[in-house]
């Protein structure tokens, strides 16, 4: 059989899956991108608007300078852009226009395969997404079928969209998306032959997470059925509640006789990178995870686990979180079983969150549930639940937000922001506060290198000089001598 490629998912969902994506900045993504260069990847999953949005909110940094940058240092192996269809970076579904626009700046940045996907699997809707991105010009297209288990989502479900989709002219690949890592074994061996029967030929690849341990098993089936391409994240940032180590699926693939052909030499170098990165930041390495047959009801993907981990603990509430799944598995089915994706495990999740706290459920509703109940995202699998549709949809802010305008065309926002604005700077202006985008402006350009060495040493000097009784200070080693002496 031929060999398996493999898609490096490590700046981007192992970031997000393991640092809630606000872990690496441009410079050290760049430290590292000519060794993910070597590696020999089929494809690198780069970025999503939503990361995009992270580096500017958080890092002060241009996201547009990033993928350049980027794509620079990596000339031999695709950057992949991860889009929702008819959003960018907002919540508010966006006009086409400004959509087109947005794919052609990331073509033109050096974004060379678009991974598409719909939140409700909406096929058509993912067609048309690709239809345009291929009139902007966009080189590979990769179709997204989005795993979830519910009363609807059985194997007939996804081989009806996998023939919609593969049968576009703009799609070149299909691929099985399970952010929640919930794809056993036994139901790859049936999903995964289905599927493969009605692309037409083109080339199938898997996505999963090894939030309940069950990605690697599921990868092996999936090699063993003659996969095309698995997605998996270097060691330091695989495992939990992210991809499957890229080293142990090699190792894996190996032993059932199939083969990866990546320089491994290379892929070790960027695992000692990113241990050093983690140590020096303090930030967690992937762990292997435990099985937990409690996470097939609230299906949170790693991402979003690990945001509302954090925020629960910053608010004292973290031992609440059982109770918060349990409610996460109730809200979703009241909402008719949304997929666990993004932007639905957010309203989902969200929801959940202040039913525990509050006294009452659904008596706080943000406006992400309230526009989902009125159908802004798209239609359910399944209606929501009258009682909880009544009750959502009562409130004066249901009134309000219905009546709302839909986002303001692409000449609105030249005609607000004027020529003197680029692109760029326009598209995240449009879908950002704009104190966030000034504050990323101020900042200049970006560093271009990073030394996770250089920064722990940096940090003990730091400390050391915070002590005001210390004279000076020695650091000796083979090879190395440093001395530094407060002066008078």
């Amino acid at each position: 059989m031929p060999a398996i490629e493999l898609i490096d998912t490590t700046v981007r969902d192992g970031n997000q899956s393991l640092w809630g994506a606000v872990g690496l900045t441009t410079p050290m993504v760049l430290q590292i991108a000519p060794a993910i260069d070597r590696v020999g990847y089929y494809a690198v999953d780069f970025t999503t608007s939503t990361h995009m949005a992270i580096s500017v909110r958080y890092h002060k940094e241009n996201p547009w300078e990033r993928i350049r940058l980027a794509a620079a240092a990596m000339p031999r192996t695709p950057l992949s852009f991860l889009t929702t269809g008819m959003r960018f970076i907002s919540w508010e579904r966006a006009g086409e226009d400004l959509m087109a626009l947005s794919y052609r700046l990331l073509i033109d940045a050096g974004i060379r395969r678009f991974q598409v996907m719909d939140p409700m699997n909406d096929a058509q809707a993912i067609v048309a997404s690709a239809r345009t991105i291929r009139r902007e010009g966009g080189g590979e297209l990769v179709a997204a079928l989005v795993y979830t288990l519910s009363p609807l989502h059985d194997d007939d479900y996804y081989v009806r969209c996998a023939a919609i989709v593969a049968a576009s002219p703009d799609v070149d690949r299909v691929y099985i998306k399970d952010p929640g890592g919930l794809l056993t074994p036994e139901r790859a061996r049936t999903l995964i032959p289905a599927v493969r029967a009605n692309v037409g030929g083109k080339p199938l690849e898997l996505h999963s997470h090894c939030t309940i341990a069950l990605a690697p098993f599921s990868y092996a089936v999936a090699a063993e059925l003659g996969i095309d391409a698995l997605h998996t994240a270097a060691e330091p940032l695989g495992g939990g509640t992210s991809q499957p180590p890229a080293e142990r699926t090699v190792e894996n693939l190996r032993a059932q006789g199939r083969e990866a052909n990546l320089d491994l030499a290379a892929l070790a170098e960027i695992s000692d990178y990113f241990r050093r990165l983690a140590r020096a930041e303090g930030l967690p390495e992937g762990r292997p995870s435990e099985f937990d047959a409690a996470y097939f009801e609230h299906q949170m993907p790693g991402g979003m686990l690990t945001t509302m981990t954090r925020q629960l603990g910053e608010i004292g509430a973290l031992h609440r979180l059982p109770e918060v799944l349990e409610e996460t598995a109730r809200v979703r089915a009241e909402l008719g079983f949304p997929i666990m994706v993004t932007p639905f495990s957010q309203v989902v999740g969200t929801q959940a969150v202040m039913n525990v706290l509050a006294t009452e459920r659904y008596a706080n509703v943000p406006d992400e549930v309230i526009r989902y109940t009125l159908g802004l995202f798209g239609s359910p699998p399944q209606p929501v639940d009258p009682d909880v549709r009544e009750r959502i949809l009562a409130r004066p802010r249901a009134a309000e937000l219905a009546a709302q305008p839909p986002m303001p065309e692409l000449a609105e926002f030249r005609r607000r922001y004027g020529p003197q604005v680029s692109d760029e700077e326009l598209l995240l202006r449009a879908t950002m506060p704009g104190a966030q985008v000034d504050a990323m402006l101020a900042s200049g350009a970006a560093r271009r290198s990073y030394d996770p060495d250089a920064r722990t040493l940096l940090k003990l000097l730091r400390e050391l000089a915070a002590r005001p009784p210390l004279a000076g200070i020695t650091i000796e080693k083979p090879g190395f001598l440093l001395q530094l002496n407060r002066r008078a």
